[in-house]
C-alpha cells in the first residue's frame, strides 16, 4: 500500500487520538499519591504524612512489578482487533481478569508475610510505622481492584478507547480528592482517612471502567467465554503466560536500574541523593507523558501485525519515532528554559537547590536520549516481542552497570551520564533486533498471534 498524503494524516491522527490522552492519564494518576500527600500534609503531623509515604511506597512496590497485566491486554486485544476477531477480544478481557484474580488472591494470601517484611526494608519505626500499618491495613484490600483495572485500562486502550480511560481517570481523581478532605480533614481521620479515600475511589474507578467495557460489544461475550472450555485451553493460556512473565521480568530489571540509580547517589551524600531525586521526578515527569507514544506503538503496531500488513507496520514504527521525538523535543526545551527553576522549587535548603542546579542539564537531555527505547517498547509489546524485549533490557542493564563504574572519576555527572546510557543502549540493542523480527514475524508460514 503506498502511503499518500491521506494515508500519512490518518496515521498521524491515529497516533495522537491514542497518545495525548494517554498523556493526560498518565499525570492524572501520578496526581493520586500528590493529592493524599498535600491533604495529610495540612494536618501538619510528620509522622502522619511519613506514615502515609512509607505506606504508600510499599503497596505501588507490591503493585507495579503487576503493570504488566496492562500492557498484556493492549497487545493482545490489539492484535484481535488487527485481525477484525471479537471472539479473540472478548477472551483477553476474560483470560486477562482471570491473571488479575489469580495475582489478588496471591496477594491476599501473603499479606501477613509480605506487609512486615515491607515495612522493615523501608526502615520505618516507632509512630511512622505504626501510622503506616494503619494505612497498609486499609489500602490493602483496593489491590485486587487496582489489578483489574490493570486489565480493563488496557483493554479499551487496545481497542482505542482512550478517552474513555481519560474520562475515568480525571473523574476518579476528582472522587479521591474529594474524599481525602471529606475523610481527613472534614472527619478528621487522619492517615486512616487517606487510606479509605484510595480504596473508595479505587473501587468506583472499577466500576466505570467496567461500564465503559460493558459498552464495547466483545466484553459482552467475555462472561460467556468463562465457561467454555477453549478458552482455557493450554496453547492460549501458555501464550499470555509467556507474554507477562517478560514483561514481569522486564519490570524488575527497570526497577532494578532505578535502584542503582539511587544507591550510586546516596554514595556520595544527603545532598547529591535529594538532588537526584528532584531530578528523576523531572525524568518521570518527561517519562510519562512520553509513555502515551509507548501506548500507541502498542495499539498501532498490534493492529497491523494482527492484520498481517508489513508496510502499515514499518510506516507507524517510524511515524511513531518521529511524533514522540518532536514531543522529546518541546519537554526538552521547556526544561532548558525553565528547569533550573523547577528544579529549585523542589527544595528549600539552599545546598540542595544548588546541586538540583548543577546537574540539571541531565534533565534537559533524557527525554531526547531516552525517547526511542519507550517507542521500541511500545512496538515489542505491541507485537508480543517480549522475550526480545526482556533480553536487550538485560543487556542494557549490563552497560549501566559498567557504565557506572567505569565513570565514577565524573561524580554525580558519570551517574547521570551511565543512565543516559542505559536508554541508549535500550535503543540500540532494540533497533538492531527491529529488522530481523520483522522478517520473521511477517513472512508468509508465520503462525498467527493468539
Amino acid at each position: 500500500m503506498s502511503q499518500g498524503p491521506e494515508t500519512a494524516a490518518a496515521l498521524r491522527r491515529s497516533i495522537l487520538a491514542i497518545a495525548l490522552p494517554s498523556m493526560l492519564t498518565n499525570v492524572a494518576t501520578a496526581l493520586f499519591g500528590l493529592a493524599d500527600m498535600w491533604v495529610i500534609g495540612r494536618l501538619g503531623d510528620a509522622a502522619a504524612q511519613g506514615g502515609v509515604e512509607v505506606g504508600a511506597k510499599l503497596l505501588m512496590t507490591l503493585l507495579i512489578v503487576f503493570n504488566f497485566l496492562r500492557s498484556g491486554t493492549v497487545a493482545l486485544t490489539a492484535q484481535a482487533a488487527g485481525r477484525d476477531d471479537p471472539d479473540a477480544q472478548a477472551a483477553a478481557l476474560t483470560r486477562g481478569l482471570a491473571a488479575a484474580l489469580a495475582v489478588g488472591a496471591l496477594l491476599l494470601l501473603a499479606r501477613p508475610l509480605l506487609v512486615p517484611l515491607g515495612l522493615h526494608l523501608l526502615g520505618a519505626g516507632g509512630k511512622v510505622a505504626e501510622l503506616a500499618r494503619l494505612y497498609v491495613d486499609i489500602r490493602y484490600w483496593s489491590a485486587l481492584a487496582w489489578l483489574a483495572n490493570c486489565v480493563l485500562t488496557g483493554w479499551l486502550i487496545g481497542r482505542r478507547s482512550v478517552r474513555a480511560v481519560l474520562a475515568v481517570e480525571v473523574g476518579a481523581n476528582l472522587v479521591h480528592i474529594a474524599l481525602d478532605l471529606a475523610l481527613v480533614l472534614g472527619l478528621g481521620l487522619g492517615v486512616a482517612g487517606v487510606a479509605a479515600a484510595t480504596l473508595l475511589s479505587e473501587a468506583l474507578k472499577l466500576l466505570a471502567l467496567a461500564a465503559m467495557a460493558a459498552r464495547e460489544g466483545p466484553a459482552r461475550r467475555a462472561l460467556a467465554l468463562v465457561r467454555e472450555p477453549a478458552t482455557w485451553r493450554a496453547p492460549a493460556l501458555a501464550a499470555l503466560f509467556r507474554l507477562n512473565r517478560d514483561l514481569f521480568g522486564r519490570t524488575l530489571l527497570l526497577m532494578s536500574a532505578t535502584v542503582l540509580l539511587t544507591r550510586a547517589g546516596a554514595e556520595q551524600g544527603a545532598t547529591i541523593l535529594a538532588a537526584n531525586a528532584i531530578l528523576y521526578q523531572l525524568f518521570m515527569l518527561s517519562a510519562l507523558l512520553l509513555d502515551g507514544f509507548e501506548s500507541a506503538a502498542q495499539v498501532l503496531c498490534g493492529e497491523a501485525l494482527g492484520a498481517g500488513d508489513r508496510a502499515r507496520f514499518g510506516r507507524t514504527v517510524r511515524a511513531v519515532l518521529v511524533w514522540s521525538g518532536l514531543a522529546a523535543a518541546v519537554i526538552a526545551a521547556g526544561y532548558l528554559l525553565g528547569g533550573p527553576r523547577l528544579a529549585a522549587s523542589f527544595s528549600t535548603d539552599p545546598a540542595v537547590t544548588a546541586a538540583a542546579r548543577a546537574y540539571v542539564g541531565w534533565a534537559v537531555l533524557l527525554p531526547l536520549l531516552g525517547v526511542a527505547s519507550f517507542v521500541y517498547d511500545g512496538v515489542f509489546i505491541g507485537s508480543s516481542w517480549t522475550r526480545a524485549m526482556l533480553l536487550s533490557m538485560a543487556a542494557a542493564l549490563a552497560a549501566f552497570v559498567v557504565a557506572l563504574f567505569a565513570a565514577r572519576p565524573l561524580g554525580n555527572h558519570g551517574v547521570w551520564l551511565a543512565f543516559s546510557l542505559f536508554f541508549l543502549a535500550r535503543t540500540a540493542g532494540q533497533a538492531w533486533l527491529t529488522p530481523r523480527l520483522t522478517r520473521r514475524t511477517f513472512r508468509p508460514d508465520a503462525p498467527v498471534p493468539a
